[in-house]
Order: C-alpha cells, then sequence, then structure tokens
C-alpha cells in the first residue's frame, strides 16, 4: 500500500465553488442539464479538467472526460454527473465526479506511471430531466433507443433536439455516442448514499452490491369535471377521488406482499385546477422499485392491474405511459472484494450496502466491471436543498476511490 493521498482542501474547494453554479432562490441547487447553469458547470469543469493537467474530450452525449494517459489505451473510468435535480442538493453526483478529478490529479502529480489509462468523467443527463435517466451513460454505452430521442419532448416544453442544440449537439451525434467510446476495463462511482443506513450504524463506506430496478410511469385517471356546488357526490367521475384511492391501496398493496420494494406518486397535477371545479383529469407519476427483477414484474402488472380496476368501478378511465425502465442490477464482485481488501489495508471500517436509487454505475454495469463506493448522507436527505457530507467521510471514500485507481491501473 503506498502513502498517496489527494489534496483534500482543494476538493471541498471546489465542490465549494461548483456549488455557486446554479444556486436556487429556495436554497438548493438547480443545474438540469444543459440548462444555463449546466452549461456554465460544463465551462468550469473543462478549465479544471485543463489546469489539472488532463487532457479534456467531450462526446456526441455531451458526456465530459478527462484522460490521463497510461502505457495502454485501456482504460480505467472513474466519475458520476454534474447535473442535478430542480432545486436538489450540491453532493449528488458532484463528490463522484470532483473525488475522481482529485485522484488523476494527485496521481499525475506525484508522478506515477500506470499500465491503464485514467479517465474522470461526468454523464449528461444521469438524473433524468429530459427525456428518462442516464441519457448520457446509456449513449456511452450503446443502450439508448432511437425510439426514445427522435422526436421526444422533455418535461420542459422544449424537443430534445432544440435543447441538445445549445450545446452544440444533436440526436444524430447523442446516438453516435457509443462508437466514441475506448476501451474500457472498470468503472468506479463515489456517490453519496441518499438514505440513512450508513449513518444509523455509524459507517463511513458503503460498498454497493446491487442497485434496484425501476418502472417509471406518468398515468392519468381521466373522469369528467362538474360544478362542485349542483354536482351529487354519488353522481360524480371525479378524477382525484380515483387517485387518492389508488394511491392508499396500491400503498397497502406494496406493503403488505411486496415488502421491500417502493411505490412513489412524486408529482400530481388536477386538471381543471379550479377551487369550484370536480377535477376531471388527475396526472401524476408512478415510481414503482424492486432489488429483485421478477418481484418488480409481479408488482407492475398488479399495480396497473389495481388503477384499471379502481378507474372502471369509479366511471373514469386510466392511461399510462412507461417513461424509463431499469433492471436490477449486481455488481461486479472482484471489484467489491478488491476495494474491501483496500479498506481493511487503509484501516477504514465498511459494510456492504444494496442501493434503492438508480446510478449511472447501473447502467456501465451490463458493459464493463462496475462497482461503487458510498458515504453517508446526514439524516438521509439527498435531491434536497439541506442534503449534506461529513468531510472525514468524504476524505476517506476519495482515498480509498485514489488507491483503487491506482491498484486497477497498475493491472
Amino acid at each position: 500500500m503506498n502513502a498517496l493521498k489527494i489534496n483534500f482542501n482543494r476538493l471541498m474547494q471546489e465542490l465549494e465553488e461548483l456549488a455557486q453554479i446554479g444556486r436556487d432562490p429556495r436554497g438548493g441547487i438547480s443545474r438540469p442539464s444543459f440548462s444555463l447553469p449546466d452549461l456554465e458547470a460544463r465551462r468550469w469543469f473543462k478549465q479544471k479538467i485543463e489546469e489539472a493537467g488532463l487532457t479534456f474530450r467531450q462526446d456526441g452525449a455531451g458526456n465530459i472526460f478527462g484522460r490521463l494517459p497510461g502505457n495502454t489505451d485501456q482504460v480505467v473510468l472513474a466519475g458520476s454527473h454534474l447535473d442535478t435535480v430542480v432545486n436538489g442538493g450540491r453532493y449528488d453526483g458532484a463528490v463522484g465526479v470532483l473525488a475522481a478529478l482529485e485522484c488523476l490529479r494527485t496521481i499525475k502529480e506525484n508522478r506515477l506511471c500506470l499500465k491503464k489509462t485514467l479517465e474522470v468523467v461526468s454523464f449528461t443527463d444521469e438524473e433524468g430531466n429530459l427525456v428518462g435517466d442516464f441519457l448520457g451513460s446509456r449513449a456511452f454505452t450503446g443502450q439508448l433507443a432511437e425510439r426514445v430521442v427522435k422526436n421526444a419532448r422533455t418535461q420542459f416544453g422544449h424537443s430534445l433536439e432544440e435543447i441538445l442544440q445549445k450545446a452544440g449537439l444533436s440526436t444524430e451525434s447523442l446516438l453516435k455516442a457509443a462508437s466514441e467510446r475506448p476501451e474500457i476495463s472498470a468503472y468506479l462511482e463515489l456517490h453519496i448514499e441518499q438514505g440513512p443506513v450508513l449513518e444509523e450504524e455509524g459507517v463511513p463506506i458503503g460498498l454497493v452490491t446491487s442497485i434496484a430496478g425501476k418502472r417509471y410511469y406518468q398515468a392519468t385517471f381521466v373522469g369528467k369535471p362538474g360544478h362542485a356546488g349542483t354536482t351529487p357526490l354519488e353522481l360524480r367521475q371525479d378524477a382525484f377521488v380515483g387517485l387518492a384511492d389508488f394511491t392508499l391501496k396500491a400503498t397497502q398493496l406494496v406493503a403488505r406482499k411486496y415488502y421491500g420494494n417502493t411505490l412513489t406518486i412524486g408529482r400530481v397535477i388536477l386538471k381543471p385546477g379550479a377551487f369550484s371545479i370536480i377535477p376531471g383529469e388527475a396526472d401524476f407519476t408512478l415510481d414503482m422499485r424492486s432489488l429483485d427483477a421478477d418481484s418488480l414484474r409481479a408488482m407492475e402488472e398488479e399495480v396497473l392491474a389495481l388503477a384499471a380496476d379502481i378507474a372502471s368501478t369509479r366511471g373514469l378511465a386510466f392511461y399510462r405511459q412507461l417513461v424509463d425502465s431499469t433492471d436490477a442490477v449486481h455488481l461486479d464482485r472482484r471489484l467489491i472484494n478488491r476495494l474491501a481488501e483496500l479498506c481493511s489495508a487503509l484501516g477504514y471500517e465498511y459494510r456492504l450496502i444494496q442501493s434503492g436509487a438508480g446510478h449511472d454505475a447501473q447502467i456501465l454495469s451490463a458493459f464493463c466491471p462496475t462497482a461503487m463506493i458510498f458515504i453517508p448522507s446526514p439524516d438521509g436527505l439527498s435531491h434536497s436543498p439541506e442534503e449534506s457530507i461529513n468531510p472525514e467521510d468524504l476524505e476517506k471514500a476519495a482515498n480509498l476511490l485514489l488507491q483503487a485507481l491506482v491498484a486497477l491501473g497498475s493491472e
């Protein structure tokens, strides 16, 4: 074990600099991909890559890379994403990208010559603000379907093509990104846990063994609007009452029959949306997740059947559109074991942990050996202005990442 360590003060300073880009008036960070703040963050990151003496490149999906050449063209890749949800936190994604940058910079400054090439990456639109999660990593690995991006419209009302053009990209360049990919021998991602397990157990490092699969739908109950004062309750076709009934029964179903799985309705829009009119339409998001593929399929089928049955009973129509689908994955056991050995050598306590949240590592795992390092999220908060970290945890995780990159780069 070498004595190499990152410059932690420099890493924290860069996290603070990045957190000033896209500051939201509500207290958080808003950097949806290809928004003006995101474009500013991309320019800032490019500058940091070049100042570190790394080679900058951007592929057709807008994924950003900083390269430290080795003696072969095989690449060990590390990173995460710089985009955020609207009014999100300053650490989700950012710690993984900037810790990887700091690791490569430290290796270069110490003049280590490794067998393999190292690259830091910031993947485009991990958060799914445009047309589903993991746009950049799916394009990078050739898992992006043409039908998903052609003529696609984003939640912001603009076409995907229009938004891509802001960054000098196009749907054609997006679909060709995989052809620009080097030979990847491994991918490592450092990330906040986004949950309470590590903090509750007082453990600074989590080594992720598996990541939950997800089904994400945009759905609608359609009834009939009517006057709030003149339409009797027994004659109403109230779309919101149908949604409320479904929400309660679906939650009870998952809790009872699919323990450990999750169901979330995160956004609801009622139409016409007036105080004196019965809702004739209830648009909502439906998010279902499981660490088991068979359980996810069964839950999805039963939950959708329940929605259809409630609609029929209440005189409503039910419509749904699948927006995003990812399968549960198991990360590479050899890499997990290597990280565990390094934790022991460094004297870092760790535990094996599962992830209910999705990550770019989930997409890369179908393509190359992949592992993830978690650090605790105080109070389990993420995607929130209150998101925070314990700096000592990040320092340990970043030095673990450094040692892992040196080890994998030397193989």
